[in-house]
């Protein structure tokens, strides 16, 4: 992924999404609106992965490979950011968590784990009731 940005968008696929009592309107590839006036703080939303098993998914890796050994820019797009966080999980070669990281601002850099083999990104309910989701990009930094 030398150089280069993954944008990451809300497939209309259901795997991953929380659905009960959501409200959820596709008005293009990158305006997604999301409502939820029931769903309680610390609910995971939406959730992207970088290592699927099709077979039971049925949905292919939506996220880029990326190594312990880079550092890394995200910019999360979306209305209402504060009312709502990106987490990060990070796993080894054998599905243990090897690390997290929360995104409390709509741009950070970081660095995952040395041992990372995969990883999630959790959009989290942290008391929205509404939002307007649009993407994240991933950048690999140079240095």
């Amino acid at each position: 992924m030398k150089n280069k940005a993954w944008k990451v968008v809300w497939n209309e696929d259901t795997f991953g999404t929380y659905l009960y009592g959501s409200k959820i309107w596709f008005h293009s590839r990158e305006d997604i609106e999301f409502e939820n006036e029931l769903m309680p703080p610390g609910t995971v939303i939406k959730e992207w992965y970088s290592k699927v098993n099709y077979q039971m998914m049925r949905t292919e890796p939506s996220l880029p490979i990326i190594d312990g050994e880079s550092s890394y820019h995200i910019q999360v797009n979306m209305s209402d950011f504060e009312s709502y966080l990106i987490r990060m999980v990070f796993y080894d070669r054998y599905e243990n968590e090897a690390g997290t990281l929360i995104i409390r601002e709509p741009e950070m850099d970081f660095k995952c784990p040395l041992k990372t083999y995969s990883y999630r990104v959790q959009l989290i309910n942290a008391g929205g009731t509404k939002m307007h989701f649009h993407s994240f990009v991933i950048t690999e930094k140079e240095g």
